[in-house]
């Protein structure tokens, strides 16, 4: 069967380069008549793999050396709760509400009983857009400030970093990660599930400032203080080893194919491609996310005809165009358009869009 246009929010696209590479050496992995998926995480084929992929992000993305890169389990949603309980103490932290993910992060903390305070929330229109930078006051002392930089559910993304004057910033970036160059000048940790941007599901991304390792509580349980897994170069127990090694051929390819200035041109030109049909459609679709805050991962938007919006998935799946029905809390069409996702894709889902259009007027 030929290989569709894949445009599931996660677990996504993944590059067809990285697959054909891990397909190579499936069986063989560095002449060690073991498969990567059989091969122990202590030897020292496994061990230089994750420093490979360490050094490679931290390449890519320009990491200071002040910052560790670990690899955990759990996906993103164990982070909305080990982010507070390790950096959090006493003090109040600040949240800014953009959607379902900053939702369940917020929800975590207050599981937790932490002072928790609400910057900022679109609820009131359904998450459609993303805060200005002057409807954000933050707590002067505040542990920390969270946000999550793409919304995969409503199409919305972060354009530009808030200046927290100090405080750190913790960014759930699972659905952009190394979409886009960032300034880590008050970064303290980023933490990103793979599934969406880096790789397939397994493997946590974090990157941590060096000096928060301090506040880390000492009577955390083992396996939930990032101290145990700094200390441990993410090898304390056995970690997803295929999953970090998927990470690492897409972080290579990302490097071969110009790095994260150069995706970042690719990912705005595809982004440019659906929006224009939808903006160019006299109506007919309509976009969710305010055109100042629309994502260059998720695009969703909904047909003025909610009753073709069955048809227009089935015909799209016929092509060869998966996985585009939205979420019910958006309702329509989601189009993710990760890294991975070639031109191609976008462009024929555009030309698809354009005379479904003008066949269902």
């Amino acid at each position: 069967m030929e290989r569709v246009f894949n445009f599931n929010p996660g677990p996504a696209v993944l590059p067809l380069e990285a697959l054909k590479e891990a397909q190579a050496e499936f069986l063989n992995y560095k002449n060690t008549g073991m498969s990567i998926l059989e091969i122990s995480h202590r030897s020292k084929e496994a061990e230089a793999m994750l420093q490979e992929t360490k050094n490679t992000i931290k390449e890519l993305w320009g990491i200071p050396d002040n910052y560790k890169i670990l690899f955990l389990q759990g996906g993103a949603s164990s982070q909305f709760f080990m982010v507070p309980m390790n950096l959090a103490g006493e003090k109040t932290v600040d949240y800014v509400i953009t959607g379902t993910w900053s939702e369940k992060a917020l929800e975590e903390a207050n599981i937790l009983k932490k002072k928790t305070n609400v910057v900022y929330t679109s609820k009131e229109t359904n998450y459609d857009r993303v805060p200005k930078p002057s409807e954000l006051q933050f707590s002067k002392d505040a542990a920390y400030v969270h946000i999550t930089t793409n919304n995969t559910i409503f199409g919305t993304q972060w354009h530009y970093l808030p200046e927290t004057n100090g405080i750190p910033l913790v960014m759930d970036m699972s659905s952009d990660a190394l979409s886009y160059p960032i300034d880590f000048k008050n970064i303290g940790l980023i933490y990103a599930g793979a599934q969406k941007n880096l790789g397939p599901a397994g493997v946590t991304l974090v990157i941590i400032r060096e000096d928060l390792l301090a506040r880390v509580p000492k009577e955390l349980p083992t396996m939930l203080k990032y101290t145990t897994h700094e200390k441990n170069d993410s090898l304390y127990n056995t970690p997803p080893v295929f999953a970090i090694y998927m990470v690492g051929l897409v972080a290579k390819w990302l490097k071969n194919i110009g790095g994260i200035k150069k995706i970042k041109e690719i990912n705005e030109e595809k982004a440019k491609i659906i929006y224009d049909a939808i903006d160019n459609s006299n109506g007919f679709y309509k976009g969710h996310a305010q055109k100042d805050s629309r994502s260059l991962m998720n695009i969703t938007f909904t047909l003025a005809n909610k009753d073709l919006e069955g048809k227009f998935d089935k015909e799209a799946t016929a092509i060869g165009l998966v996985g585009l029905k939205g979420h019910r809390s958006v309702g329509g069409m989601r189009a993710s358009i990760y890294n991975a996702m070639p031109i191609e894709g976008c462009q024929k889902l555009a030309e698809f869009m354009n005379d479904f259009a003008k066949k269902n007027k």
